[in-house]
C-alpha cells in the first residue's frame, strides 16, 4: 500500500515584505506544504537553516547583500541541501538559476496555479533524490622515519602523481605512498576527490575558492593555489559550484 509523502517544510526568502507575506500565504494553502518559515534576506535564511530542517526554499533573486544566486551557491556546499525554487520578477536569470540546479523558476506576479506546479516539482525532486550516505573515512599507512603512521583520508588536501607513487599533501606535511594516482582517483571518487589535472587530485571539501587568472581556472585550498587543466574545468566547476549534496 502506497504511503502519502510527508508535507514539505518550506522556507520563503524575499526582501520585500508584501511579496514575502503573499508567497507564504499561498504556500500555506497548499496541502503538500507543511510548515512555512520566512526570511527577509539571504543571511537570515542561512541562520534559519542552521536550526530548522527545510525541504524546499522559495527564493527571490535580486536581494541586497547575499542575493538568491549567491545563496544557492552557499547551499551547494551543504551536506544535504534543500531543493530550490526561484521566485523573481526578472526573466534574465533563468539560465543561471538552472546552473545552480533550481527545480523551478517562477515569475512574479505569482499565480496560484503556477506555484502549485513548482510545489509539484519540489515534491518530485525530493522523492527522486535519496539522502546521501556518508562515506566512511579511511586510514592510509605512511612510512615516516622507519615508523608506520596513519593519515586520515579526510585530512588530505590534494594528491600529486609521482610515477607509480602518489604524494599526499595535508596541512601538516606530505607523504609518499606506493599507490598510483589513477588508483586513488577510482577509490576516492565517492569520497569527494576529483582530478583537476593529469597529475593532481584534490579533496573538494578543502577548497575555499575557485578563481580565474590569466584565462585559467585555479582552486585554492589550505594555503595552496593549484591550476585546473582545461580538460577538467567543467567537472571541477560542476562539483564546486553546482553540485548537490556530496
Amino acid at each position: 500500500m502506497a504511503t502519502t509523502p510527508s508535507p514539505l517544510r518550506a522556507l520563503v526568502v524575499d526582501d520585500e515584505p508584501p511579496a514575502l507575506s503573499e508567497l507564504a500565504w499561498l504556500l500555506g494553502a497548499d496541502d503538500r506544504i507543511g510548515r512555512v518559515l520566512t526570511a527577509d534576506s539571504g543571511a537570515q535564511a542561512l541562520r534559519v537553516l542552521e536550526t530548522e530542517p527545510v525541504d524546499v526554499l522559495f527564493c527571490d533573486i535580486n536581494m541586497p547583500g547575499l542575493d538568491g544566486l549567491d545563496l544557492a551557491r552557499v547551499l551547494a556546499r551543504f551536506a544535504t541541501r534543500p531543493h530550490l525554487v526561484f521566485v523573481t520578477a526578472y526573466e534574465q536569470h533563468a539560465v543561471q538559476a538552472f546552473d545552480v540546479r533550481a527545480v523551478d523558476y517562477v515569475l512574479k506576479p505569482v499565480r496560484a496555479q503556477r506555484l502549485a506546479e513548482a510545489v509539484r516539482r519540489a515534491v518530485e525532486a525530493r522523492s527522486s533524490a535519496p539522502l546521501p550516505v556518508p562515506e566512511p573515512d579511511e586510514d592510509i599507512p605512511v612510512e615516516l622515519a622507519g615508523v608506520t603512521r596513519f593519515v586520515r583520508r579526510s585530512t588530505v588536501l590534494y594528491v600529486e602523481a609521482a610515477g607509480d607513487y602518489a604524494r599526499l599533501h595535508t596541512a601538516q606535511g606530505s607523504h609518499l605512498i606506493r599507490v598510483p594516482l589513477s588508483t586513488l582517483e577510482e577509490r576516492w571518487s565517492t569520497a569527494g576527490f576529483v582530478r583537476i589535472h593529469r597529475s593532481t587530485l584534490i579533496g573538494v571539501r578543502h577548497v575555499s575558492e575557485l578563481l580565474m587568472d590569466g584565462g585559467r581556472f585555479h582552486v585554492r585550498l589550505g594555503g595552496h593555489t593549484l591550476t585546473v587543466s582545461r580538460r577538467h574545468t567543467r567537472q571541477v566547476k560542476d562539483l564546486l559550484i553546482r553540485r548537490d549534496a556530496r
